[in-house]
């Protein structure tokens, strides 16, 4: 069992814990039992935080640097939304409500089950050495094509290939902004593979016809190795803690569910809109999951690529 979460400390407000959402979501239920009366307990009436001191309590979440975190502001609520895998302690806990210190009452807990983490093992899409990504979307730049993937990916460097025994060249990795943001392009150097302006879902095939930054509920698809999984958009600027260091901001928070070796994988609306790329997650489809997307039209504007 979990053990109780400590008490705040000398003069510091306690912070939140959120009751667990619908399992039927595939969203952020609490993976284990908390002690009696943890789950929307507060110490005391919270007091009210503005944009400048919710932006403070933010900054003192990262500054913490616990892996396994991710949060973002939720101003419709006044409070910094804390969301804490099955890896995190109640000592991390309390180590994050410390960096708070007085805006600790500004923070909202609750857990995802599983394990956060780039999505970068298994899978069989797009590979280089000692590592099995997805490819995104196709889109060119200047007379030159690339796919875009996830940024964690080609951090590696090194050239990519279209299978695992490295016979199929795609090309060499040409740009990567990881950790901060997570994409990165990997520009097309085989005139033989293909590079479809489509995305193919559950068989079906879908045309991209444009791009757009996604919004809290729209409903979403994901198109990876192990078939098409879809959920509903829920925040906006999530920032993910993914340890050693690797931390990444601005993303959107889906109840889609992920599978390792999804990083990189397209986005999109069924209409035809690519909306991101996958960053991270946690869970699993047969579990339930939460999914990290990289926003597409950042990664579009960076290297000013159009989608083909």
């Amino acid at each position: 069992m979990t053990p109780p979460h400590p008490a705040p400390g000398p003069g510091r407000r306690g912070a939140r814990w959120a009751r667990p959402l619908a399992a039927a979501a595939c969203a952020l239920a609490l993976a284990a039992a908390v002690a009696p009366g943890a789950t929307a307990h507060q110490a005391d009436a919270a007091p009210e935080f503005g944009p400048e001191r919710l932006a403070a309590a933010s900054e003192a979440v990262r500054a913490a640097d616990v892996p396994g975190t991710a949060w973002t502001v939720d101003a419709a609520t006044g409070s910094v939304l804390v969301t804490a895998d099955s890896t995190v302690s109640p000592e991390e806990i309390d180590r994050i409500e410390r960096s708070a210190g007085e805006l600790a009452g500004a923070l909202t807990f609750e857990r995802a089950p599983g394990e956060l983490r780039p999505l970068l093992a298994g899978g069989e899409a797009i590979f280089t050495a000692g590592a099995r990504c997805t490819a995104g979307f196709n889109s060119a730049a200047g007379g030159a094509e690339f796919v875009i993937t996830a940024g964690h990916c080609t951090s590696l460097g090194g050239t990519w290939y279209a299978d695992p025994s490295g016979t199929t060249t795609i090309g060499p990795t040409a740009g990567s902004s990881f950790p901060g943001n997570d994409y990165g392009v990997i520009r097309h150097a085989n005139a033989s593979l293909p590079r479809p302006g489509s995305v193919i879902c559950n068989g079906e095939e879908i045309d991209i016809v444009g791009a757009r930054n996604p919004t809290v509920g729209d409903v979403l698809w994901i198109a990876s190795p192990t078939g098409c999984t879809s959920g509903t958009v829920t925040a906006l600027n999530q920032s993910v803690n993914y340890g050693g260091g690797d931390v990444v901001s601005g993303l959107a928070r889906s109840t889609a569910c992920s599978e390792p070796g999804s990083s990189g994988s397209p986005v999109f609306t069924l209409d035809g809109y690519a909306v991101g790329i996958v960053s991270g997650g946690s869970g699993s489809c047969s579990s339930g999951g939460t999914t990290y997307v990289q926003p597409i039209l950042e990664v579009l504007n960076a290297y000013g690529l159009t989608l083909t």
